[in-house]
């Protein structure tokens, strides 16, 4: 399973050219089978950068959100588990949503595409794919 950071969701659902080839391909084979992913988080985060102005999405939040799981995308839900997870991943930034969707990614096993530098460079065994390749 690979799980998307917010803005590679972003980037995937428009179609955008800073998705690289490499991070397109793993996300289009994963996604027949129902193994793309995302921290339920992601859903927050979006909706506070669209309401900064940093992003426009095609629709409101939440109907963007029910377009992308009926296509197939996978929610993981935050729980305690996850919560108290991320406060405990050394050497990570205090970013919130990030330290929460590692936290997830690392619950489920999964593998993070992200094109966050601080992710990307983070020691830690959790596999992790530039998005920008």
């Amino acid at each position: 399973m690979i799980l998307l950071d917010t803005h590679v969701l972003v980037w995937m659902a428009a179609d955008d050219r800073r998705l690289g080839r490499k991070a397109r391909t793993l996300i289009n084979r994963d996604w027949p089978e129902g193994q793309v992913s995302v921290a339920s988080i992601t859903f927050w985060e979006t909706a506070l950068l669209e309401r900064r102005g940093r992003l426009s999405l095609p629709a409101s939040v939440l109907e963007w959100r029910t377009q992308l799981l009926d296509a197939g995308l996978t929610e993981l839900p935050l729980d305690g588990r996850i919560m108290v997870g991320a406060v405990a991943l050394d050497g990570l930034h205090d970013d919130p949503a990030d330290r929460m969707i590692a936290a997830t990614a690392v619950e489920h096993d999964a593998e993070l595409v992200t094109a966050d530098d601080r992710l990307l460079r983070w020691t830690h065994t959790l596999t992790r794919h530039d998005a920008r390749k």
